[in-house]
C-alpha cells in the first residue's frame, strides 16, 4: 500500500455562499406538508429562496416530526430566517 501524499482538499469549483441580511418588502411563503414532514420556503417575488427549514432541521425526529406542533416551529424557524 502506498502513503498518501498530503491532507485532501476540496474542489475549488463550489463555493458556499455567505448569508446576508435582506429586507424585502413583499415575500411569498410555500409550505409543502406531507405524511412525513412538513418544508416551509420562504421566497422573494422573483422566487429567489431567502429562507426555509422543516420539522426536521427545527430539531423534531422520527413520527414528531409529522405534527402540527412541529410544522408551526418550522414556520417560526423560516420567518426568523
Amino acid at each position: 500500500m502506498g502513503k498518501a501524499s498530503g491532507p485532501a482538499q476540496k474542489p475549488s469549483g463550489a463555493r458556499a455562499r455567505k448569508k446576508q441580511k435582506r429586507n424585502v418588502a413583499k415575500a411569498i411563503v410555500h409550505l409543502k406538508a406531507s405524511f412525513n414532514n412538513t418544508i416551509v420556503t420562504v421566497t422573494d417575488e422573483q422566487g429567489d429562496t431567502i429562507a426555509w427549514a422543516s420539522a426536521g432541521t427545527a430539531g423534531f425526529k422520527g413520527s414528531r416530526k409529522s405534527t402540527p406542533y412541529a410544522a408551526q416551529m418550522a414556520a417560526e424557524k423560516a420567518a426568523k430566517g
